[in-house]
C-alpha cells in the first residue's frame, strides 16, 4: 500500500477518483449484451447516485487538506457511508465478471463485437475504483489524521 500512495499522490488520487466515478456513470446506463444504452430503467440510476456519496467525500478530503483542518464527525460519516458503498462496488465488479463469463453460455446468439472490449474495460474501472477508494483512504489518514472521538468531542461547543 505504501508502494500505491507513493506512486499516487493525493491530487492524482483524486483526479483519477472523479475520472474513473464519471465513466462509470456513464457505463452504469450500458447494456453489454445489446451495445445500447438504457436511460429509462431505474435500475440503472442506482449507481450515479450512489456515487454522489463518493463525489462528496472526495470534496471533503480535497477541502480539508487544502484547509489543512481536521477531521470532523461529518466527514467520519460519509466515510462510515462509503464503506458500505465500497461492498456495492464490489458486488458490481463480480456482476460485471459474472456477464463476461457468461459469454460462452449465448454463443448461438448475436452478440455484439464490443461485449468482451467494453466488457474488460468496465472490470477494469471498477478494480481501478476499488484501488483508488482504499488509496483515498490511506491519504486521508495520513494527510488529515485519523478519527479521534476524544479529539473530535473536545472540538465540539455545547453552546451553539
Amino acid at each position: 500500500m505504501k508502494l500505491i500512495t507513493r506512486l499516487l499522490s493525493w491530487k492524482s488520487c483524486l483526479i483519477l477518483s472523479v475520472s474513473v466515478l464519471l465513466l462509470l456513470n456513464i457505463f452504469s446506463f450500458y447494456g453489454l449484451y445489446t451495445n445500447k444504452f438504457y436511460f429509462f430503467k431505474f435500475d440503472n440510476y442506482i449507481f450515479p447516485l450512489l456515487t454522489l456519496v463518493h463525489f462528496a467525500y472526495l470534496y471533503a478530503i480535497w477541502f480539508k487538506i487544502k484547509e489543512e483542518e481536521i477531521t470532523d464527525p461529518q466527514m467520519r460519516n460519509l466515510e462510515f457511508t462509503l464503506y458500505v458503498i465500497l461492498v456495492i462496488y464490489s458486488y458490481k465488479l463480480f456482476e460485471t465478471i459474472s456477464i463476461l463469463l457468461s459469454y460462452s453460455d449465448f454463443e448461438s446468439h448475436v452478440i455484439p463485437a464490443t461485449f468482451i472490449p467494453i466488457g474488460v474495460f468496465i472490470t477494469f474501472l471498477y478494480v481501478m475504483l476499488l484501488v483508488l477508494t482504499l488509496v483515498t483512504f490511506k491519504h486521508r489518514k495520513d494527510k488529515i489524521g485519523a478519527y479521534d472521538f476524544n479529539r473530535i468531542n473536545d472540538e465540539i461547543d455545547s453552546w451553539d
